[in-house]
C-alpha cells in the first residue's frame, strides 16, 4: 500500500527489538523503532551488561584478598561502591550509544515515546506514539511487539527503592548495606548474592524450591551451594517468605522452612522472584492476541493470532534470555520477508548462563529431565581440579558434565560450573546445532593448556575413556 508509512514498526528497543530493526533494514524494508526509555532495553541498561561490570569489580575484590597465593602482598586496599556503580553505568551508557549509532547507520527511524496499537478499518496497522511533546500516528504493514518485562513483586511486599530493592536499586546502592536477604535463587538472585558477598555484605538466600538454581542440573547447583556456604552465604531452601515488616532502617522477614517459622532481620531485602511481561497499555485487548500466564502467545514463528502482528523476547514464553530475543527478532523478520525453509528456534539448544562466582552455564536436558523422558543415557564428568590451566589460574573448583543418548550418541545436555564456563558453553552450542555425536567430540583436538580440555575429558568420561580423571 502506497499510503503506509513503514513495512515494519517495532515497539521496544531491547535486544529483540533493535536486532529485528537492523535485520529488517538489511532486507530492504522500511522500518521504525519505538522506544520509550533506553535503547538496548533492560538487558543493556539494567540487566545483562551492567551487572557483569559489577561482578567484575567484586571478582577483583576477591582476587585482591587472595593475592598472597600468587606471591603478592598489597596493603591498605580501599573500595568505593559509588565508583564501582559509576563504572557500571558508564559501560551501559557506552553500549546504548553504540546501538543508537547502529540504528542510524542502518537507516532505522527511531521514535522516542510509548507505542501502542490502535484499531484501523484497513488492513494496515496503526501505531499511536506518545512522545514527550505530542502524539504521533504512524501506519505499518507489520508490527513486532518487543516490550520486554519488569521484575515481579510479591502480593504482600513490593520494592520501594529504600529497604526493599528490585534489580535496579540493587545495582546502584548509595552505600553498602551490612546485610541483605535475597528472595529467589535464579540467575539474578545468585549474581547479586555473589556480588554483595564478595564486597563483604552478610547475605542470606531464600528459595522456595528444594535447591538453589532450580533450573540447573542437581550436580551443578550442589557445587554452587557448597561454594556459597563456604564463603559464609546462608542458604535456606524449601523456604517461603511469609511477611515483611519494613522498618525505618531495616527489614524484618518472617519465613517458613519446612513449616518451621523463623524471623530474620537484615538491613535490605532484594526481590528476585521472576518477571512480569510489559503487556499493559499496548492496546492488545482490541486485537485477537492471546495472553497466557501474563505472556503473549505466539506460534513457532512468533506470530500472534492477529495477522501481521508478532511478539518476541520476554513478552512471550520463556526462557527469558537476551540471546533468545535477538534470534526471535531475526526469525520473525525473515518470516515477514518471505524466507522459505525457516527453522523455528529449538529451545533445548538455547544456552543459559549465570555469572556468579563460580560461573554456571548449561544447555539441553538435565540428568533428571533425561531420565524423566525415559531416555537411555550415558553421563561423563570432569572436575576442573584435573585441568592444568584451571590449577595455574588458581581457580580449579567446578565440574563439566555431559549427557549423551546411549542409543544414538546424540549430545542431550551439557552442564558446567567453574572458571569461564560462560565462555566455554558455546562449544556445546555449536556441537548441538551441528547434531554432533560423541564420536566427533572425542576425535576433536583441543588446545593445551586450556580450560576447554575439560570438555574433551568430560565427553571421554561418558564412554570410559577419560585420560586425566
Amino acid at each position: 500500500m502506497s499510503n503506509v508509512d513503514y513495512d515494519i514498526i517495532i515497539i521496544g528497543g531491547g535486544p529483540g527489538g533493535y536486532v529485528a530493526a537492523i535485520r529488517a533494514s538489511q532486507l530492504g524494508m522500511s522500518v521504525a523503532l519505538v522506544e520509550d526509555k533506553h535503547l538496548g532495553g533492560i538487558c543493556l541498561n539494567w540487566g545483562c551488561i551492567p551487572t557483569k561490570a559489577l561482578l567484575r569489580a567484586s571478582e577483583i575484590r576477591h582476587m585482591l584478598d587472595n593475592l598472597d597465593e600468587f606471591g603478592f602482598t598489597v596493603s591498605n586496599i580501599k573500595m568505593d561502591i559509588n565508583n564501582i556503580t559509576s563504572r557500571s553505568r558508564k559501560v551501559a551508557s557506552q553500549l546504548s550509544s553504540g546501538i543508537s549509532h547502529l540504528l542510524k547507520k542502518n537507516k532505522v527511524k527511531v521514535f522516542e515515546g510509548f507505542g501502542s496499537l490502535a484499531k484501523d478499518s484497513s488492513n494496515m496497522k496503526k501505531i499511536i506514539i506518545k512522545t514527550k511533546d505530542n502524539i504521533i500516528n504512524k501506519t505499518s504493514n507489520n508490527v513486532i511487539l518487543a516490550t520486554g518485562a519488569r521484575s515481579r513483586n510479591l502480593p504482600f511486599v513490593s520494592s520501594d527503592g529504600v529497604n526493599i530493592w528490585d534489580y535496579k536499586t540493587a545495582m546502584t546502592p548509595p552505600k553498602l548495606p551490612s546485610s541483605i536477604v535475597i528472595v529467589g535463587s535464579g540467575a539474578i538472585g545468585m549474581e547479586f548474592a555473589s556480588f554483595y558477598n564478595d564486597l563483604g555484605v552478610d547475605v542470606t538466600i531464600l528459595e522456595s524450591l528444594p535447591s538453589i538454581l532450580p533450573n540447573e542440573d542437581n550436580d551443578i547447583s550442589n557445587i554452587v551451594k557448597i561454594n556459597f556456604e563456604k564463603r559464609g552465604i546462608k542458604i535456606k531452601t524449601n523456604t517461603s517468605l511469609k511477611s515483611v515488616k519494613n522498618n525505618k532502617n531495616s527489614i524484618t522477614a518472617e519465613i517458613s522452612t519446612n513449616d518451621k517459622i523463623e524471623i530474620i532481620n537484615s538491613e535490605k531485602l532484594i526481590l528476585a522472584v521472576g518477571i512480569i511481561a510489559n503487556t499493559e497499555k499496548l492496546g492488545l485487548e482490541n486485537f485477537n492476541i492471546k495472553i497466557d500466564r501474563g505472556h503473549v502467545v505466539t506460534n513457532e514463528f512468533l506470530e500472534t493470532d492477529e495477522k501481521n502482528i508478532y511478539a518476541i523476547g520476554d513478552l512471550t514464553k520463556g526462557p527469558w534470555l537476551a540471546h533468545k530475543a535477538s534470534h526471535e527478532g531475526i526469525l520473525c523478520v525473515e518470516k515477514i520477508a518471505g524466507y522459505k525453509n525457516l527453522e523455528p528456534i529449538d529451545k533445548t539448544s538455547i544456552p543459559g548462563c549465570t555469572y556468579c562466582r563460580p560461573q554456571v552455564a548449561s544447555i539441553g536436558m538435565t540428568e533428571l529431565q533425561a531420565k524423566s523422558n525415559n531416555l537411555n543415557i550415558k553421563i561423563g564428568k570432569f572436575p576442573f581440579i584435573g585441568n592444568g590451566k584451571a590449577i595455574a589460574l588458581g581457580d580449579s573448583e567446578g565440574l563439566i558434565k555431559t549427557i549423551f543418548n546411549k542409543d544414538t550418541g546424540e549430545l542431550i545436555g551439557a552442564h558446567m560450573v567453574g572458571p569461564e564456563v560462560t565462555e566455554l558453553i558455546q562449544g556445546f552450542s555449536i556441537a548441538k546445532k551441528l547434531e554432533t555425536t560423541e564420536y566427533e567430540l572425542m576425535h576433536t583436538i583441543f588446545p593445551h593448556p586450556t580450560l576447554s580440555e575439560g570438555i574433551h575429558e568430560s565427553v571421554l568420561d561418558a564412554y570410559n575413556k577419560a585420560i586425566h580423571y
